[in-house]
């Protein structure tokens, strides 16, 4: 434990030079920059006790921990019927193993190819991928995080259809070539065993039949396989006598083949829409062909094509007619029609219409032998943006309800907030207001996906995560211990009136598409006092209540932007000041650097809001319920710009909110606007660079930025603090100024967005010179000092600009609770003004114990209660945290982060104790200060991919990973840090990822996840009774071993195929419980290892033996030819 004295500092300790941020490792060896008093004693320079820094380098480690929502881009779906889990890939190379809720595995292929079938090894803890590179993977899933245990990479043929029979370990790959491979899936070796495409076809066969669409053993004989090639052809191959026992040919390419389960018949699904019925016995002809959507034709001609059946499924029950399922085969004359699962069951066909399209489906069913009465009881059906279990047992084929949260992504998400440690009251109160509001009409049955085994671990506290979506919803989620279900849904468009179809262009909406998108979210938890900031330039106040109400919205029009001259007046002129007749203070002078006008519809718009609030009373549900909506309006025809920074204060009953014009605080008890004021006039005479309002030039940038204040503009740049606006590209996206700001001029659901991100400006001078417009970029609501000479702590309101610049604002609230609501509350400029280089990310507040400051907050109480008196009604507040008491209070420390440095002042003082340049050449996109074990220290992602942490109030550097390279924006607007050593960032568009900082987290993970693998007992075979077992089948009994083994196959060429140990092996016998168990794990490598390199020894010997005997026979020739010659025959 170090102890930093500040006396030593403050006469001035000497520091290290700075450094380059873009090195990886961890520790303080790390350091991205340098840590440096900042000042002199001066009047700080009284004796300060002693703060004890508890947190090291040991306290922190890197590691994800969960991923949560539905698999981006799914390409492939297995299920495993003994152990009732489900496996889906997707296009990226990643695996999502599913279970009982809790139970939600991932794991992704170094490769990053895309998926295109997973094979379970039934009841046997294994699973089989393979993927478009023609490389087979087998995954180990005996343990709590899959491990990859072998590889088999073709380099001569490409994978195209692989088939596993139930309780074998001989896996059928089928290529495209058409021929058959058949791998060992113990060793993962290829066996000699081929079947060749040119044997399976008819010699008079003069064109290749294709690639091989499927491949499956017959129920009646494991001895036969079926073979389907893509043009038609159909082989029924003797595995035991290497040849085709009958083959079938139809004129429409064959997607996919299912059994009845007597063996004595398939079903094949065609192109044309068609499915035929095959018998045994006559494979000349199908003896049934339909087109199941097909118009039956007048004249008695075959039914018309239709789009092709993709997919077939045929399951029999012992009590009533067979299951015949499909997707696809939808007439061609319906091209608007959706999407669609059919379900044939006897005369019945229901088609299941399907919001996004068929990705693949599984038909679930009570037995893994394929040779018995199937029972379907469910089918899971696999779409391109949602997971569907449909209920067969029931005639109305009703969904199950889905217990997964694979819903994050209805709507795309623009922001998220997390929120570790929160009050434990919250979430059963969230679920109780949310569960009034689900569907109804499910199936009444348990979710048929329940293996696995999940518990809730040490970690018990409380998390929260609330996401912010592109159509104006926000979602609430209990997040606690890893899992994440979702507890209550709050749409925000609702408090304005629905866009009239024909409209068009009237409206005054600055935002084509999404005009509701959610920018920004603050949440109290303590007082759960809600604030969103909107793409349209407003903000809405939400309060809590466990009560229905019926009441008008409350609604304040804020003018935050002003007259302007023209762009192309080149020489600098004063713009005259506007009016806001709701503020207190007197008229202000403008700020310039605006948008030039903008005509629209003949008409300049001005002082009109980009929305509608409703006019009328209006129903509000028990939860969240708007309290007051605050809009910027249009100023003589410039659009307002969107909202950069957000805080709200539930104690001082303030909200603030800014962006890249000004600063508008309102009180929300009273609904009026207290300020409203351009950035500049916020540091009255204290500006040092004494700037003076100027036109704009005429410029590209200029241009491109005047494009983007009518589009979505700043969206994407200026959400949640994370990027700031300017022209210049990160990774050199793009040369052009303005193409870049086209790229980001797009709407929040284009996936062109992705792409394209911003730099922040520099806080130079030279920056000023660029562009006057300073954006408030954080703001932050404390009891802190505001001036030099303050004795006491008071309201404060501290404001953080674009280029790095630090305005306290006094905030003089009413003496007493009871004339809250009737005395003004005034904010006046305090007069103090620090700098930092870059734009301000972050504030936090120290007592002089170095313990985080709580905010102000009021203790939550319901609105609408029903209760009569006195205590109802009176506002309880908490102004100081329990850890600090009044006697300590003559100091404090603020800790300020910029997206370039840190910076901790001591206050009153306002001496700068401590600098740490984070970064010279990136920024940061999000900083937090976040407590640890009983600590605090600062946690910072930056544009480069690094995640670092720094102690409080030293600054010094604990952690410093090169971890997360920042490959689009979608990372950059929603990673965010929380307590305890958690953070999260959207890893995909529909998937959030946690992870954890904290070594002790990392440690106790392993107690943390499911179990993929339980012991269940494999269920019997049915008795077959004597009668069928004697001609049912076939009676010889079929060794794969004896026939697909090296004795009798031989070996496979080695050029073929390149078997790859896994890495997985090292990851079990760390995932091992340790003890007998990881001995044992290690033994098995080192007998891999030891087998492995033992095969290679004895193909060594092979070839010298070989070499050897062919030397012996050639010398024994020549001996033979010399034997009876004398000497001089020679």
């Amino acid at each position: 434990m170090k102890k930093f004295n500040f006396r030593k500092v403050l006469d001035g300790l000497t520091a290290a030079s700075p450094v380059g941020s873009s090195g990886g490792g961890s520790g303080s060896g790390a350091g991205g920059g340098s840590v440096h008093p900042g000042g002199t004693a001066g009047a700080a320079g009284t004796p300060r006790e002693e703060i004890q820094e508890t947190l090291t380098s040991d306290y922190f480690q890197i590691c994800k921990t969960v991923r949560h929502g539905f698999p981006y881009l799914p390409t492939a779906l297995a299920f495993d019927p003994v152990q009732k889990i489900l496996a889906i890939g997707t296009r990226t190379g990643a695996i999502r193993i599913l279970g009982r809720p809790g139970v939600d595995c991932y794991c992704q292929h170094e490769s990053g190819a895309a998926v295109l079938q997973l094979q379970f090894l039934i009841n046997e803890g294994a699973l089989v991928s393979a993927c478009v590179d023609d490389a087979l993977h087998l995954w180990n899933l005996r343990q709590k995080r899959p491990a990859l245990l072998h590889s088999l990479k073709f380099n001569r043929e490409r994978i195209t259809y692989c088939h596993l029979p139930f309780q074998s370990k001989w896996l059928y790959v089928g290529t495209e070539r058409g021929n058959t491979h058949i791998v060992n899936i113990e060793s993962f070796i290829l066996s000699g065993y081929v079947i060749m495409w040119n044997k399976a076809i008819e010699l008079s066969t003069k064109t290749h039949p294709g690639p091989v669409v499927h491949l499956s053993d017959s129920p009646r004989d494991e001895g036969k396989l079926l073979i389907g090639y893509e043009n038609g052809t159909i082989v029924f191959w003797d595995l035991r006598s290497k040849r085709a026992d009958l083959r079938a040919y139809y004129d429409e390419a064959i997607h996919s083949v299912a059994w009845h389960h007597e063996g004595k018949q398939f079903m094949c699904s065609h192109s044309d829409g068609s499915l035929t019925l095959w018998n045994l016995k006559s494979p000349n002809r199908p003896f049934q062909t339909t087109i199941p959507h097909g118009k039956v034709q007048r004249d008695g001609k075959k039914p018309e094509s239709c789009k092709p059946i993709l997919k077939v499924e045929y399951k029999t029950c012992k009590n009533s007619e067979p299951f015949v399922i499909f997707s696809g085969g939808l007439s061609y004359d319906k091209p608007c029609r959706r999407p669609s699962l059919t379900i044939m069951h006897g005369k019945a066909i229901t088609v299941l219409e399907m919001d996004h399209p068929i990705v693949d489906f599984l038909t679930l069913c009570e037995t893994p032998y394929p040779n018995e009465f199937q029972e379907p009881y469910a089918v899971v059906v696999l779409l391109e943006k949602d997971l569907i279990v449909v209920d067969l047992t029931q005639s109305n084929f009703p969904i199950f309800e889905n217990p997964y949260p694979i819903d994050i992504h209805e709507s795309p998400v623009t922001c998220t907030e997390y929120f570790a440690d929160c009050p434990p009251d919250l979430i059963p109160v969230l679920y109780s207001v949310g569960a009034k509001h689900k569907k109804q009409g499910y199936s009444n049955k348990e979710w048929p996906i329940s293996g696995g085994a999940w518990n809730l671990g040490a970690q018990t506290y409380p998390e929260i995560i609330i996401t912010g979506h592109a159509d104006g919803s926000v979602k609430f989620w209990d997040a606690s211990a890893i899992t994440l279900q979702m507890l209550y849904k709050l749409k925000t468009s609702k408090v304005f009136e629905k866009q009239k179809v024909g409209e068009g262009k009237a409206t005054a909406e600055i935002v084509e598409e999404d005009p509701f998108a959610v920018q920004m979210m603050y949440w109290c938890p303590e007082s759960r006092i809600f604030c969103v900031a909107g793409v349209s330039a407003y903000v809405i106040v939400y309060r809590f209540s466990k009560h229905e109400v019926n009441t008008e919205i409350a609604s304040l029009e804020v003018r935050l932007q002003c007259e302007v001259e023209d762009i192309i007046t080149p020489e600098p002129e004063t713009n005259p000041p506007f009016p806001d007749a709701s503020s207190q203070l007197p008229s202000l002078k403008s700020l310039s650097g605006s948008t030039n006008t903008v005509a629209c519809e003949g008409t300049m718009k001005d002082s009109i809001p980009c929305l509608s609030v409703k006019a009328r009373a209006v129903r509000m549900p028990p939860g969240y319920q708007a309290d007051l909506v605050i809009q910027l309006v249009w100023v003589d025809g410039e659009p307002p710009q969107q909202i950069t920074s957000l805080a709200v204060n539930s104690a001082y009953g303030l909200v603030a909110f800014g962006n890249c014009n000004g600063l508008a605080v309102v009180d929300f008890m009273q609904k009026t606007v207290l300020l409203s004021m351009g950035t500049l006039d916020l540091y009255g005479s204290s500006d040092p660079y004494q700037r003076q309002p100027r036109s704009p030039r005429k410029s590209r940038q200029f241009a491109a930025d005047n494009f983007c204040m009518r589009g979505l503009s700043n969206f994407y740049p200026d959400l949640t603090k994370r990027i700031r606006t300017s022209y210049q590209s990160l990774t050199e996206l793009s040369d052009s100024p303005v193409s870049l700001e086209l790229e980001r001029c797009k709407s929040p659901t284009s996936e062109n967005r992705e792409n394209s991100f911003s730099r922040s400006r520099s806080s130079s001078v030279s920056s000023i010179d660029r562009d006057s417009k300073e954006a408030i970029t954080a703001l932050y609501f404390m009891e802190s000092f505001a001036r030099k000479n303050d004795s006491a702590v008071s309201s404060c309101l501290w404001v953080g600009t674009g280029l790095g610049m630090v305005i306290i604002l006094s905030l003089n609230l009413p003496a007493s609770d009871d004339l809250r609501q009737s005395e003004p509350v005034v904010v006046s400029p305090s007069g103090t003004v620090l700098t930092l280089k870059g734009a301000v990310l972050t504030f936090a507040c120290l007592d002089c114990m170095g313990t985080l400051t709580h905010r102000p907050y009021e203790v939550w109480r319901d609105p609408h209660s029903a209760d009569d008196g006195d205590k109802t009604r009176k506002r309880k507040l908490v102004m100081h945290s329990p850890s600090s008491s009044q006697d300590m209070g003559d100091h404090q420390f603020a800790v300020i982060c910029s997206e370039k440095q840190a910076k901790v002042f001591s206050l009153p003082s306002q001496t700068c104790l401590y600098v740490h340049n984070i970064t010279e050449t990136s920024f940061l996109l999000r900083a937090d200060v976040v407590t640890l074990c009983n600590s605090v220290c600062l946690a910072c992602f930056c544009a480069n991919g690094h995640i670092m942490t720094l102690s409080l109030p030293s600054l010094r550097p604990l952690l410093d990973i090169n971890y997360l390279p920042v490959t689009d924006m979608r990372i950059a607007r929603t990673f965010c840090f929380t307590n305890e050593g958690q953070a999260l960032y959207l890893s995909s568009p529909t998937e959030i990822q946690r992870l954890t900082y904290s070594q002790e987290m990392c440690d106790n993970l392993q107690d943390m996840l499911g179990d993929l693998f339980t012991p269940v007992e494999t269920p019997e075979a049915q008795n077959r009774g004597f009668l069928k077992g004697l001609f049912g089948g076939s009676g010889q009994a079929f060794d794969r071993e004896e026939l697909f083994g090296e004795a009798t196959a031989g070996k496979a060429s080695r050029s073929l195929a390149q078997h790859i140990p896994g890495s997985g092996g090292i990851e079990g016998v760390r995932g091992a419980a340790g003890g007998v168990i990881g001995d044992l794990t290690r033994a098995r490598i080192a007998l891999d290892e030891r087998g492995q390199k033992l095969g290679e020894l004895d193909e060594r010997t092979a070839s010298m033996m070989a070499s050897a005997e062919a030397f012996s026979k050639h010398a024994h020739e020549v001996m033979l030819k010399y034997k009876d010659k004398k000497w001089y025959q020679f």
